[in-house]
């Protein structure tokens, strides 16, 4: 989110809300090219936000301000809108549909107490659509469906009411069809025999989910059920996430605006109604559970950060409990996220201004009540996902699940002054993305940014070149290991004199291979005294040196035991550092005697996919040299594949298995061990 001060001249003035029963936070979820930026500007323009409509094409949408997403079109961000409907605030945010910016979704999902899964008449409902919609299931959020793009020369409406039942369950039903003269018929309440079949779906589908369980024996005996009751069992089933009504929408012509806008005010839930995160001291110990109270205390939590060029750090705020003010001392605590790059961090700091954003627009208002949504400017420790809270009684909000980014690109400053500009940007990058990883590799010296895809990281290639900083892509290098084949023997002798105090030492060494994952062991079977004792750890230290520094390839050495067996001394001319290197030269001269190999890293995956594409990807994990260990029927006709794989073989394997299922398997890893390279491929490396 970038910001500016300023109206821009098409945006209406912010008011604050005094009263969370007042604010609905809509998400809006779906496909890419589904139509959801295109619908929200369509809103703003229908209730006088703006005076005329922006377009995705033409780069000039309130929510995809995003130079990434002008380039694009398509969102790569979340985006905040709020509307006016009679006296109810409905906060739109604006999602990406693409997977790649799935972070920016699970945001918006933690924002939002409400989703509208917008789904195209002339597309169809994707697989990744139908996973979130199970996912939103599974906490109970209400959702509703829009049938968007009603002008499409293909849109067919009914077939795609159908294909969403088929997809999201019998739930699903249609309170409004398209009518013969362009408008919208309202099932509820329509008379028109032609529509009778599907009105009698919508009031047996809303007396189903009626508390009154003696409404259906009536309704089946004949009684006829007056609208009001109807209606109001209608709201409570939606508010509840059992019942889903299908709204079809045109936003070109404004085609049912005014009855989404109308039915996102009377039936989705407001932030009273629905169940807050858990809350924790600083120090872990559980607070009792929060509500939406304005008096309460101050619970926020940062949803998405950005850095604009003029005002610097912008905190998207949800606020849980109590009300932000301006000119107020505030509480950022930040913790659980040291695996991405996020060192847990606390720190008091004053909250200037609040304000209510519209896409990158900031409007001053006076405070943010629980329930609603605000920007807070120049918190400098704030991070996405830290807690907002008093400063008196700091506390946390327990983290939503982030994806783990998959997809490796090891980035090179072109200057110097290009790496002074990398090193500024980078901490501003990871603070506001937690689905991207910094990773500065000791061992391949390379540094790489974990992201979720390519459309990810272009993004982040882009972000980090606006910031002044030119980098170059290069190959992601695989840490490899080394170690003995087979038992060696080596003599190390470091014998000088040129003249006064020389340097003497002498050490004759066994190594021996040792089991993957055995590590380092050192022997002293020295006899006789003929390396002194104190010289023994001297030797030690410095064959632990040559093993960090590699051998023939360079690489570390592991799970290898060297048994000091043998030596000499002098009286004057030893010392540990002679010994040291002493110990350095026997094992190199271990290593130029014996046989040694390239280990490679493998990782264990679960490969969660489709079963039509389950051929597919076990073929494709064999030709990564893969071992499947096994598979598994998952809900939802799914399999999950569990194998071993050849890190080597994963660079890529974030956007290799998205073409592979057409978007639909997802995979995590994590390290198992290190196995031998082949030797086809060892000679490559060498």
């Amino acid at each position: 989110m970038g910001s500016k001060h300023s109206d821009n001249g098409h945006s209406a003035g912010a008011v604050a809300v005094d009263d969370p029963a007042k604010v609905r936070n809509v998400v809006l979820v779906g496909p890419s090219g589904s139509g959801k930026t295109t619908l929200t500007e369509a809103l703003l323009a229908s209730t006088g936000v703006l005076t005329r409509a922006g377009s995705v094409t033409e780069g000039n949408t309130v929510c995809d301000h995003d130079p990434a997403a002008v380039r694009q079109q398509r969102s790569v961000g979340l985006a905040v809108a709020p509307v006016r409907h009679g006296n109810i605030k409905i906060n739109l945010i604006d999602t990406p549909g693409y997977a790649d910016f799935v972070g920016e979704l699970r945001a918006g999902l933690r924002a939002a107490d409400a989703a509208l899964f917008v789904v195209s008449a002339a597309e169809g409902v994707d697989a990744a659509t139908v996973a979130l919609w199970e996912e939103c299931a599974a906490v109970g959020m209400p959702r509703a469906v829009v049938i968007s793009r009603c002008d499409h020369q293909r849109a067919d409406v009914r077939a795609e009411i159908t294909a969403c039942q088929d997809a999201f369950g019998t739930g699903v039903v249609p309170l409004y069809l398209p009518a013969d003269d362009g408008g919208l018929v309202n099932l509820l309440i329509t008379d028109d025999p032609s529509y009778e079949e599907q009105r009698n779906a919508l009031i047996e589908g809303v007396i189903a989910e009626s508390e009154d369980e003696t409404l259906m024996d009536r309704y089946l005996s004949g009684e006829e059920v007056d609208q009001a009751t109807l209606v109001a069992d209608l709201e409570t089933a939606v508010a509840r996430g059992s019942f889903h009504p299908v709204v079809p929408v045109c936003s070109m012509t404004g085609l049912g605006l005014p009855e989404l806008l109308d039915g996102i005010a009377r039936a989705f839930p407001s932030p009273l109604e629905h169940a807050l995160p858990a809350v924790t001291g600083v120090d872990g110990i559980p607070h009792p559970r929060i509500e939406a109270d304005p008096d309460g205390p101050l619970v926020a939590e940062v949803v998405r950060t950005a850095v604009d060029s003029y005002v610097g750090r912008v905190s998207l705020v949800r606020v849980f409990s109590g009300t932000l003010r301006p000119e107020r001392p505030v509480h950022v605590s930040g913790h659980g996220m040291a695996d991405r790059g996020h060192e847990d961090h606390d720190a008091d700091e004053r909250v200037a201004h609040v304000y209510s954003p519209l896409g990158a627009t900031l409007r001053e208002v006076p405070y943010c009540v629980a329930g609603d949504l605000c920007a807070l400017t120049k918190l400098g420790s704030a991070e996405t996902g830290d807690t907002v809270s008093a400063p008196e009684k700091p506390l946390l909000v327990a983290p939503w699940e982030m994806p783990e980014p998959l997809l490796p690109v090891a980035i090179v400053p072109r200057s110097r002054s290009d790496e002074d500009n990398l090193a500024r940007n980078l901490g501003k990058l990871v603070a506001g993305d937690p689905t991207l990883r910094l990773e500065r590799n000791a061992e391949t010296h390379q540094l790489v940014l974990w992201c979720m895809g390519e459309a990810h990281a272009d993004v982040v290639l882009a972000r980090l070149r606006a910031g002044g900083a030119e980098v170059d892509t290069e190959q992601v290098k695989v840490a490899l290991r080394e170690t003995f084949a087979a038992p060696a023997r080596g003599r190390g002798r470091h014998v000088k004199q040129s003249g006064g105090h020389g340097q003497y030492a002498v050490c004759d060494i066994e190594v021996e291979p040792l089991p993957r994952g055995a590590g380092f062991e050192f022997v002293d079977r020295v006899v006789g005294g003929a390396v002194p004792h104190q010289f023994i750890p001297s030797v030690e230290k410095g064959v632990r040196a040559q093993l960090e520094r590699g051998l023939q390839g360079g690489y570390p050495v592991v799970d290898v035991r060297v048994v000091l067996v043998d030596g000499k001394a002098h009286s004057v001319d030893s010392s540990d550092a002679a010994f040291q290197t002493a110990g350095s030269m026997a094992l190199k001269d271990a290593a130029a005697n014996g046989t040694t190999c390239l280990l490679e890293p493998v990782d264990e995956v679960t490969v969660r996919l489709p079963d039509e594409h389950l051929g597919t990807v076990l073929g494709d994990l064999s030709g990564r040299r893969g071992r499947v260990l096994g598979t598994e029927a998952a809900a939802g006709g799914a399999t999950v594949v569990r194998a071993e794989v050849p890190a080597t073989g994963l660079l890529r394997y974030a956007v290799e298995l998205r073409s592979l299922t057409s978007g639909t398997g997802t995979y995590t890893r994590r390290f198992s061990r290190y196995d031998p390279l082949p030797q086809s491929l060892a000679a490559q490396v060498g």
